[in-house]
């Protein structure tokens, strides 16, 4: 018989293993400090801030967290559960669209004992949750319970502009639980990103479907991103039109409205094509479809291939049906009307002025003048150009941002948050445009024109040229460029 002291060293031991293979010691505690840029003034930054995030270890001794958690960072820290001594990492990918990244820790001995998690299926509505993670407000891992509420497309607030598969749940998911597991049965469902200001008891976390297109994204060493089909899908639920078209009234098939200029939908389909099914699944009349018994947005199976795979379709035209194939891509013609990471903003300084591209981080530095009249023709450009004008769009709009104050400036009534439209005589498409359209000028005035109510101001060619290595100097700008 076994005596009672071996019972007892027993019974902690298969305590201990258990313990020892819970999902919750692979929870990784992150500590970033981050420095971002000053949009308005793109030669500087803001001071550098600690925060903090969560993340958990997967496959390839690598840990997997939010995009949001490493922007900007300058230095990323790592620790395991229950251990107090920090780890340095770095940041292997990240998707700013998905809002994920995977970091790799640069002292290999970090993954010792650690067992990464498996990833499991789309958790069901109603079903059970546990989030994991080190929120605000305390050191040690935090668990909290709760109920799959709903699984449709959201907006991801991190890149500002895409919307991709989110599943909401009333568990608590605070700063800090961001890039932390969401578990059921011990198996990754998900991925802790964001909340609803002012929406009570609800997060959302990023499902399985993300997280694996990311993985595979990932695979042959660079990220690409999600695609998109370049259309746009309306709902078709008038009885009468869908009789002139030669439909029944079963509620399937949404009309194709338009296009995204120089999408492949432009050669593959045509407007008011009426989508039946997307990748075999039935679309309805109001654009949804089916997916995992659940009312989602057809955009998902658009965005389930990788960037350059293609998506069979079936159409309804001329009042019959055909199958065609359509090509889905990535689409980076829009980033600057979504939030900028990573990558410093581009300017050129010349006699006090600097110019830098319009952007959705650079609209928001105008505060309360965000609504002025002025400020129209931009959020023009930036946003509703694409869509009303595409003929005359720019590949990079380009503001003046500001203006240092110097002698060979002092007269001008425009001063900065102005569109540039022309510098003399020649259309500005981007930044790059801006250089040699005035240092190739030979005039002796530069004369630059701004869209809206701005007019146009004229500058002394060669006292300008002379003051911009002064404004260098006196405002301590180390250089007049980064393009």
């Amino acid at each position: 018989m076994f005596s009672k002291t071996l019972v007892v060293a027993l019974a902690c031991l298969a305590a201990f293993a258990v313990n020892a293979s819970s999902p919750e010691r692979s929870v990784v505690q992150i500590l970033t400090f981050s420095q971002a840029p000053l949009f308005d003034a793109p030669w500087r930054f803001e001071t550098v801030r600690r925060a903090g995030g969560s993340g958990f270890v997967i496959k390839g001794r690598r840990i997997m967290t939010n995009a949001h958690v490493v922007a900007w960072a300058k230095q990323i820290l790592v620790r395991r559960y229950q251990d107090p001594r920090p780890y340095q990492a770095r940041v292997a990918y990240v998707g700013h669209d998905c809002d994920l990244a995977i970091l790799e820790v640069e002292d290999p001995t970090f993954f010792d004992g650690l067992e990464p998690l498996d990833f499991g299926e789309l958790p069901a509505v109603r079903s059970t949750v546990v989030t994991c993670g080190y929120p605000a407000g305390g050191e040690q891992i935090s668990f909290t319970r709760g109920v799959v509420s709903r699984i449709e497309i959201q907006n991801y607030v991190h890149s500002g502009n895409r919307s991709l598969l989110a599943v909401q749940t009333d568990a608590a998911i605070n700063p800090g639980n961001s890039g932390g597991p969401v578990l059921q049965d011990d198996k990754v469902v998900g991925v802790a990103f964001q909340g609803v200001p002012g929406l009570e008891n609800a997060g959302f976390f990023i499902p399985p479907e993300v997280i694996r297109h990311f993985l595979k994204d990932v695979d042959d060493g660079k990220y690409h991103g999600f695609p998109e089909a370049g259309i746009n899908l309306v709902p078709l639920q008038n009885p009468a039109y869908r009789r002139y078209l030669g439909l029944g009234d079963e509620g399937v098939g949404a009309r194709i409205d338009g296009f995204r200029a120089g999408s492949p939908a432009e050669k593959v389909l045509k407007k008011d094509d009426v989508l039946m099914e997307a990748d075999g699944m039935p679309v309805g009349s109001d654009g949804t479809v089916l997916y995992r018994d659940n009312r989602v947005s057809a955009a998902t199976v658009f965005q389930t291939p990788q960037s350059g795979e293609s998506v069979k379709l079936k159409v309804w035209r001329d009042k019959q049906p055909i199958e065609v194939e359509l090509p889905v891509l990535v689409f980076e013609g829009d980033r600057l009307a979504g939030n900028q990471h990573d990558t410093p903003p581009r300017y050129f300084l010349y006699g006090g002025l600097v110019f830098t591209p319009l952007s959705a981080d650079y609209l928001r530095t105008l505060g309360r003048e965000r609504a002025d009249s002025s400020s129209s023709s931009m959020y023009y450009e930036l946003y509703y150009r694409r869509g009303e004008d595409p003929e005359k769009l720019r590949t990079e709009p380009v503001v003046l941002a500001t203006t240092l104050a110097h002698p060979v400036n002092a007269n001008l009534r425009v001063r900065g948050r102005a569109l540039v439209d022309k510098i003399n005589g020649v259309r500005i498409n981007s930044l790059d445009d801006v250089p040699g359209a005035l240092e190739k000028n030979t005039d002796g005035q530069h004369v630059i024109e701004f869209l809206g109510q701005g007019g146009f101001e004229t500058l002394d060619r060669e006292a300008a040229a002379a003051a911009t290595q002064q404004v260098l100097q006196t405002y301590g700008i180390s250089s007049d460029r980064r393009l």
